[in-house]
C-alpha cells in the first residue's frame, strides 16, 4: 500500500466527472487499498479517487470513532436524502489550509457496488453521511467550496494558494 499525492485544487481532474466502474478487479481493490492508506495519512474520514489523481468513480469512508470500519464503495449514488439537514465543517486536501461550513442532508441512503463486486445498498446518518456526500461530489467533479457562493469560494481558494506559497 502506498501514500498517494494530493492533486492541487487547479488540477482539472478535480472538476471533471469520474469514469464509472465496470467490475472489482484486483487493480480496483489495491487503489482503495491506496485510497485507505492515504486517507488515514491525512488524517481523515473519506477519500474519492479523483483526488489522487485516479478518475474512476470510486471512494472510501471511515467515520467510525475507532477506525478500522472501511466502507469500498464503487459507482456510488445517493438513493435518498433526509430532508433534515446537517451543518459540519468541511475540508478537502485539495486545498489545504480551509474550510467551511457546509449543510447536507443529515441521512442519505446509497447504493454502490462492494468490494465483493455486488450491488449493495446502505443507509448513512451523521459523519458517515457528510462523507459519503462530500466524496460523491469529488466523483462527480465537484469540491466542497462549490456549494459556497462565489465570493467566498474565490477567498478561500486564494486563501489557501497563499498558504501553500509559506
Amino acid at each position: 500500500m502506498t501514500v498517494r499525492p494530493f492533486l492541487p485544487y487547479s488540477d482539472r481532474r478535480l472538476h471533471t466527472s469520474a469514469t464509472p466502474v465496470d467490475a472489482i478487479s484486483e487493480t480496483v481493490r489495491m487503489i482503495w487499498d491506496d485510497m485507505i492508506e492515504t486517507m488515514e495519512a491525512m488524517p481523515g474520514v473519506g477519500l474519492a479517487a479523483p483526488q489522487i489523481g485516479i478518475t474512476m468513480r470510486l471512494a472510501v469512508v471511515d467515520a467510525s470513532e475507532r477506525r478500522g470500519q472501511v466502507v469500498r464503495m464503487a459507482n456510488p449514488e445517493v438513493l435518498h436524502a433526509s430532508v433534515q439537514l446537517r451543518s459540519h465543517d468541511e475540508a478537502s486536501p485539495n486545498l489545504p489550509g480551509v474550510f467551511a461550513m457546509i449543510e447536507r442532508p443529515r441521512a442519505v441512503t446509497v447504493r454502490f457496488l462492494n468490494d465483493e463486486g455486488s450491488i449493495e445498498e446502505r443507509d448513512f446518518v451523521g459523519l458517515w453521511a457528510t462523507s459519503v456526500q462530500h466524496q460523491i461530489d469529488h466523483l462527480n467533479g465537484k469540491v466542497f467550496v462549490d456549494h459556497l457562493s462565489p465570493l467566498r469560494r474565490k477567498m478561500l481558494v486564494a486563501k489557501s494558494a497563499k498558504l501553500a506559497k509559506v
